[in-house]
């Protein structure tokens, strides 16, 4: 395998620029793409062919963005420290805020299993060391009530983006400073084991493991040092791919989820894939 088996073609288009630092994208299937611009502390909502309008600000900073089961927004608010949902009437809810009493770190990156569980990253990257309550960076799981937030992992340098495998026994998660992917196997009632370095992303360019999808067929698509790396289901790198700036985040949209969109840093590209990525909701 190699990148022309998954892409139509490697050059990434632009379809919107003018932002400060562009993250979090999420295609909801009525047609249009939400993302945020964490220093312009807004979330945009961006369709084809048209200029992207503000959606929500102030939005908290927020960084990684998706979708729970219901269709509910569910936002990581750097700013805020906390994970939040928006719901049908436009009313913010917090998810999460503090874990034994103390408050989140930055909460980063976010994905939803389809039991309704909600699986999130809490590096600092968003508060200030002496304002730090947790000495560790965590990986937690909101229970699909709601009612239990639960460390699934503290073990981590710099913990990112994250995404399921399509059956969801595999949840993959990015370590950003340690430039790698680990694989966890999924229990049924959601916990994570047997961690293991699953890629790792020797470069002497800027950036590391970030933002992460994965495709309907298995293969990973993370960001990482100078763009974007795509690896089989096996730990295989298929290749990577170099764009005009450097790629934070992804996410597939478009009606048969084959445009895999690319946050980075001023603008918003995308890449039009062979492959359909896994469904929000």
């Amino acid at each position: 395998m190699d990148l022309t088996d998954l892409f139509v073609s490697k050059d990434m288009v632009e379809v919107a620029s003018g932002f400060e630092f562009t993250e979090g994208p999420v295609w909801h299937p009525d047609g249009y793409l939400l993302f945020s611009d964490i220093p312009a502390n807004t979330i945009y909502r961006l369709q084809e062919g048209k200029e992207a309008v503000p959606w929500r600000r102030p939005s908290g900073h927020s960084n990684g963005l998706t979708f729970d089961r219901r269709g509910r927004l569910v936002a990581c608010e750097h700013a805020n420290r906390r994970v939040t949902c928006t719901e049908a009437d436009g009313t913010l809810t917090a998810l999460a805020t503090h874990y034994r009493g103390k408050r989140l770190n930055s909460p980063n990156d976010v994905v939803v299993r389809s039991d309704g569980s909600i699986y999130f990253t809490d590096p600092p990257y968003g508060v200030e060391p002496d304002e730090r309550e947790l000495a560790f960076n965590g990986v937690y799981r909101i229970s699909p009530d709601g009612s239990d937030l639960e460390l699934l992992a503290d073990d981590f340098e710099r913990p990112n983006g994250l995404a399921f495998s399509p059956d969801e026994s595999v949840l993959y998660i990015d370590d950003t400073w340690r430039r790698h992917i680990r694989a966890f196997a999924v229990a049924e009632d959601g916990r994570l084991s047997n961690g293991q370095v699953f890629a790792e992303m020797p470069s002497d360019m800027e950036g590391g493991p970030d933002g992460m999808k994965v495709d309907v067929k298995g293969n990973i698509y993370s960001t990482g040092p100078g763009g974007l790396w795509v690896y089989q289901p096996d730990g295989r790198l298929v290749g990577t791919i170099v764009g005009p700036e450097l790629v934070a985040n992804l996410a597939f949209g478009g009606p048969e989820r084959r445009r895999l969109y690319l946050t980075a840093r001023t603008s918003v590209y995308k890449l039009m894939t062979k492959i359909a990525g896994i469904p929000v909701f």
